[in-house]
């Protein structure tokens, strides 16, 4: 049944700490933080789930992504850098390190490697946003926003999308080929509940997790909410695609350290951009 969520994982085999969905090309989910802080761990498509990694001194995950041809990178909070992973060797080296940063948070990336990445500032309610290009060079592309935290590219990567989950707002810029934004513009405000996690399907739309509220706000293209999901848990914190077509959807739970899964009816974009076919595929 589409958007019905079910757990996928038993509770609290992940900590509270639960974060950073991705799934790799063979459909296993990767998460931080399994069975105690500074790890790894990966889900299979039938929820089975084991250690994966065991994270460098002092370092603890956040978002997971997958670069386009398949390394896996790591938003490192305490380390203020963004590690990457050899998939086959599993070594892992640092790709960015910038004590400047409050902390790395959620990651976004196009198809080209440019990333972006979140910095809040928990304490003080506020945060940045930087751009850091294919060999780890990093630039400070604004500072004293909210609290930062959700970010994600468009599907038709014109577009970059932040959100701010103590004001609960999501803005919107447009994106250049290089990685440049411009014209900020408010996407969508929420009147209550935090926002976390998002990620963005091959038709635009906007999935963003309502910290709190327990449900999955669908955003159209134009800013318009068109589904809320209902979830299990309370606390969801972060989401990705996955599957053999892409349109199934993971989402980590803080309140039960578990993963819940929905089917969706449009394949989300990190899945096509991994399977390079993100102009092929119109679900």
């Amino acid at each position: 049944m589409l958007y019905k969520s079910r757990l996928l994982t038993n509770p609290h085999e992940f900590t509270s700490g639960i974060e950073g969905p991705a799934c790799d090309r063979d459909g296993n989910l990767y998460a931080v933080n399994y069975a105690r802080r500074h790890t790894i761990g990966v889900v299979t498509p039938q929820g089975d789930s084991r250690l994966f990694l065991e994270l460098p001194a002092g370092a603890t995950g956040n978002a997971i992504r997958f670069h386009p041809s398949g390394p896996m990178f790591i938003a490192d909070y305490t380390g203020h850098r963004i590690l990457r992973v050899d998939m086959q060797t599993r070594e892992i080296d640092t790709f960015m390190e910038q004590p400047a940063m409050n902390q790395p948070n959620d990651l976004a990336v196009t198809r080209s490697g440019i990333w972006f990445t979140s910095d809040p500032n928990w304490k003080q309610s506020d945060g940045n946003l930087w751009r850091i290009d294919e060999n780890g060079k990093d630039e400070l592309l604004e500072f004293g926003m909210g609290t930062t935290n959700g970010i994600e590219v468009g599907y038709d990567e014109r577009t970059l999308y932040v959100n701010e989950t103590v004001q609960r707002r999501i803005w919107q810029y447009d994106l250049t080929v290089d990685g440049q934004i411009s014209n900020k513009r408010l996407f969508y405000e929420f009147a209550d509940y935090g926002l976390d996690g998002m990620r963005c399907d091959v038709e635009g739309n906007v999935y963003v997790t309502r910290f709190g509220k327990g449900t999955i706000a669908v955003l159209s293209p134009q800013g318009k909410q068109i589904r809320e999901i209902m979830l299990h848990g309370k606390q969801c914190t972060n989401l990705t695609f996955g599957g053999v077509d892409g349109r199934t959807c993971y989402v980590t739970m803080a309140d039960t350290g578990a993963v819940e899964t929905f089917r969706t009816e449009v394949a989300g974009r990190c899945w096509a951009l991994l399977h390079n076919n993100l102009e092929k595929e119109r679900f």
